[in-house]
């Protein structure tokens, strides 16, 4: 196959490869990774800790059961999860059995399109990410290309045709079982604690194979923005377009609205918009990131729902009846700071002194209750328990990570 993939293949369809989904070493690399990403259970209840207590029993039985057709996917448990606005966002969690087969059908799968997705694709593609996206931002607005198109298109995943979807794939695969394969997890049940049925449209989201199926649909509308000579990043469902005129952004967006309406798709109304960064006080966001004009300067901040997310998953472990010790609650939150600023450390000098402030005030707050005082840690407490204070139990500051990424050469 490595070798077909350099050389060609006839007509450039793709006719046997479900033995190379049920490959052995492929099923074993498939849930290397699944149990590395973890998860929860599916509608088995079955955990990634449970398949792994006999993983040759269990991928002995996967790969007999590809092998002679009689695998079926089971039912996707949907869970409801917080966006950063205050609605709710679906995902869908396969069973670990379906996660692992997934994987591996990924695996064969991904390099037969790979090589023609576009370069300025970056989501969920091997050696890309989303700073490679931000990068390729920063450096167009920096070229002159000062008109952004920030568009958003409504319910991607849940609205992508699957016939049409399906004819995409058949471009370049014409293995049946693989065909049938892709069908049955375009059409599993979706199961909530009230209700299961099956949806008539879309990819499921959590799904291992969805991002690689929602590249492929957009795959067409990259190659004709990058013919017109527009400027367009893209990461999955999320991108902008940059031009040189308000005029040539105008038209960019009429484009992608009539290939939007053509494949089934609608951009999405109120968040779709055109911005022109040479003026004072416009902003759009990308992939977390809000870029801001301001005194005539360019700047990145977190976006405010960026900033909302990372005090809401830090609020429940620094709440002032928490009953750990100072250092292990510090334990628990320093990886999500670290993490959060691993992605924002670009961003604005001022984002971090205002996070850091936050964290410490919450973590005085229970000293304070620990010692029968009452609300928030304010005035004294600041004395009792200098920033010095936490910096002495471990605590991660982001202000100091910053000031010192700044003066190294790499920074």
């Amino acid at each position: 196959m490595l070798t077909a993939l350099e050389t060609g293949v006839k007509g450039g369809v793709w006719f046997s490869l479900m033995d190379k989904v049920w490959s052995r070493a492929n099923l074993e690399s498939a849930f290397a990774k699944v149990r590395s990403n973890r998860g929860g259970a599916g509608v088995d209840r079955v955990t990634v800790a449970m398949f792994g207590a006999r993983p040759e029993a269990e991928l002995t039985r996967l790969q007999e059961q590809l092998r002679t057709g009689v695998y079926a996917p089971q039912a996707v448990r949907r869970v409801w999860i917080p966006k950063g606005d205050g609605a709710m966002r679906p995902l869908g969690i396969p069973t670990v059995r379906d996660r692992v087969v997934q994987t591996a059908l990924r695996n064969v799968l991904e390099p037969v399109f790979e090589r023609e997705f576009a370069v300025h694709s970056y989501g969920f593609r091997p050696g890309r990410g989303a700073k490679d996206a931000l990068r390729r931002v920063d450096t167009l607005l920096r070229d002159g290309h000062r008109h952004v198109v920030d568009a958003d298109i409504k319910a991607y995943f849940d609205s992508i045709p699957k016939e049409a979807l399906m004819a995409r794939v058949r471009e370049r695969v014409a293995d049946g079982r693989v065909l049938g394969l892709l069908e049955q997890y375009l059409s599993q049940p979706v199961m909530e604690p009230l209700k299961t049925w099956t949806p008539d449209a879309g990819t499921p989201q959590g799904a291992v194979i969805s991002p690689l199926l929602a590249n492929l649909y957009l795959n067409p509308l990259d190659h004709l923005m990058a013919g017109s000579g527009v400027e367009m990043v893209r990461y999955a469902d999320d991108f902008v377009m940059l031009c040189r005129s308000r005029e040539q952004a105008e038209s960019a967006l009429e484009a992608v609205r009539a290939w939007m309406e053509d494949a089934g798709l609608t951009l999405h109304p109120d968040k779709t918009r055109v911005v022109s960064m040479d003026e004072n006080g416009s902003h759009f966001e990308f992939l977390g990131y809000r870029f801001v004009r301001d005194k005539n300067r360019d700047y990145r901040f977190p976006r405010p729902k960026s900033k909302k997310k990372l005090r809401d998953a830090l609020r429940p472990l620094i709440r002032r009846s928490n009953g750990n010790s100072l250092e292990r609650i510090i334990a628990h939150i320093n990886p999500m700071l670290r993490g959060w600023y691993e992605y924002f450390m670009h961003a604005h000098r001022t984002v971090f002194p205002e996070i850091d402030g936050w964290v410490r005030m919450r973590l005085r707050s229970i000293l304070r209750k620990r010692h029968r005082g009452k609300g928030r840690g304010r005035g004294r407490d600041h004395q009792r328990w200098p920033n010095a204070y936490f910096a002495g139990h471990g605590l991660f500051c982001l202000t100091t990570a910053h000031a010192l990424a700044v003066q190294s050469p790499t920074g």
